[in-house]
C-alpha cells in the first residue's frame, strides 16, 4: 500500500509547492507517489487556488525557457559578429574582466519574440508506474463494467492526473479498479454496474491474456500500475 504521510509532512508540502518546487520533485522528496502529493495539495489549499498555483508555475517556466533561448540566441550571434572577436582578441582575460569588455561595437538588435509553443514531451518521465509484482493491492476491489460484464477500457489521457505524461504514455489503454465501494458507484452511470473483485490475484494471473488485448496499465487511486 502506498506510505502515509504525516500532518508535519503535508504542511511541508504545501510549503515547498507555494515556493516554486515541482510536484514530480515533491513526490522524489517524500517517497510518495504524484497522485498523493496532487490529492494533499487540493485538499490543504482548495481546487482554485491549487489551479492558480499550477498556472503560475508554467508561465515562468515557459517564461524562463523564452528567455534562456533568447539569451543563447544573443551570445551566439555576438560571438559570431567580426567586430567582437577582433575587440576580444586585443584583451587579456582575467578575472576582473567587467561586462563592458564583452560589448560588440555596433552590433545590438532587437530579437523578435517567440510565437510557437516548446513541446517538452522528450523531457517528460514517467515517475510513478508501478510493476504489478511491486504493488500490495487490499483483499478487495471494485470495477465499473457494463451490463454484459465487459470491462470499461479508457485511455490513461482520460485520466487528468496523468496528464504529464508523455504522448505515448498516454495512449495506453487502462482499466481501472477502486478500493472504496463508494467512490466506485459514483463513477458509475446508468449502462454500468460495480463489480466486485474478491482476489486481486486474479490480476497478476491475467495480466498476460490482459496485455494481448493492448491493456498495460491499471489505474488506481494511488498508483499507476504496470502489467
Amino acid at each position: 500500500m502506498t506510505k502515509r504521510l504525516t500532518e508535519k509532512q503535508k504542511e511541508e508540502i504545501v510549503k515547498s509547492f507555494k515556493s516554486g518546487i515541482a510536484i514530480d520533485v515533491l513526490s522524489e522528496n517524500f517517497t510518495c507517489t504524484i497522485p498523493t502529493i496532487i490529492r494533499n495539495l487540493k485538499k490543504n489549499l482548495g481546487e482554485l487556488k491549487y489551479k492558480e498555483l499550477i498556472n503560475k508555475s508554467k508561465t515562468l517556466k515557459e517564461q524562463s525557457k523564452t528567455n534562456k533561448n533568447q539569451t543563447n540566441g544573443l551570445l551566439k550571434t555576438n560571438f559570431d559578429n567580426k567586430d567582437f572577436k577582433d575587440d576580444f582578441k586585443n584583451h587579456k582575460v582575467s578575472n576582473d574582466i567587467t561586462s563592458s569588455n564583452f560589448a560588440p561595437k555596433d552590433s545590438f538588435f532587437e530579437i523578435a519574440p517567440l510565437d510557437y509553443e516548446m513541446d517538452d514531451d522528450s523531457s517528460r518521465k514517467e515517475l510513478s508506474s508501478v510493476p504489478i509484482s511491486e504493488v500490495d493491492l487490499p483483499k478487495v476491489v471494485y470495477m465499473v463494467v457494463d451490463k454484459k460484464i465487459e470491462l470499461e477500457i479508457k485511455l490513461l489521457r482520460d485520466f487528468a492526473q496523468w496528464s504529464f505524461l508523455p504522448i505515448d504514455d498516454l495512449n495506453r489503454k487502462t482499466i481501472e479498479i477502486f478500493f472504496d465501494l463508494n467512490l466506485a458507484k459514483r463513477s458509475c452511470n446508468k449502462e454500468q454496474k460495480v463489480l466486485k473483485v474478491p482476489n486481486t490475484d486474479v490480476f497478476r494471473i491475467s495480466a498476460p491474456a490482459l496485455i494481448r488485448k493492448g491493456i498495460t496499465r491499471i489505474v488506481c487511486a494511488e498508483n499507476l500500475i504496470a502489467l
